[in-house]
């Protein structure tokens, strides 16, 4: 089984009014299930490079119905490079995305950077490369790796999601 955005997110308990960033939002999964956990008085921003996946995310959240998601196109290796205001987001989620990223310590400055003092990052990323599906064995991008990474930066281990599917490892961070 792959993973299943809206079981992870339940996990990870966003309640309403958070403001959250899905980084890397891809397909936007992670991002409508968010989306109807903050409720109306909460805000999404699906960030991503890809703007076709940006334009499909907004016509599946318009048939929603769900009017608390924001699209922006961005880049989340570079300083500021989501556009988002510093210390604004309560939730961080980064899904799918690290072992794609050629600057992973970019990227992890940048959850900080957005992350408000206190606040949580969910790292759902693959387990290990199984072939025809997942990252190739070179780009996976380890549980223990993502551990140092975030600690590196500033973030203290919260706790792992306890069931993030049989391919995928998910872990919570705090910003420390």
């Amino acid at each position: 089984m792959f993973s299943d955005p809206e079981k992870i997110i339940t996990q990870f308990s966003i309640g309403k009014g958070t403001h959250v960033a899905d980084i890397g939002a891809g397909s936007g999964a992670y991002a409508l299930a968010a989306a109807k956990m903050a409720g109306e008085t909460g805000r999404v921003y699906a960030v991503d490079v890809q703007k076709d996946l940006l334009a499909r995310l907004k016509k599946e959240a318009e048939g929603e119905h769900l009017k608390n998601i924001e699209i922006v196109w961005a880049d989340i290796e570079e300083a500021g490079g989501t556009k988002l205001r510093e210390r604004s987001m309560d939730v961080v989620i980064a899904a799918n995305v690290f072992f794609q990223l050629p600057d992973k310590d970019a990227a992890c400055r940048e959850i900080r950077r957005i992350l408000a003092d206190n606040g949580r990052a969910l790292l759902v990323d693959w387990a290990a490369s199984y072939g025809a599906i997942g990252p190739r064995p070179d780009a996976v991008f380890t549980r223990e790796t993502a551990k140092k990474l975030f600690e590196k930066q500033g973030f203290a281990l919260d706790r792992e999601i306890v069931s993030a599917g049989a391919h995928h490892y998910g872990l919570v961070f705090r910003k420390a």
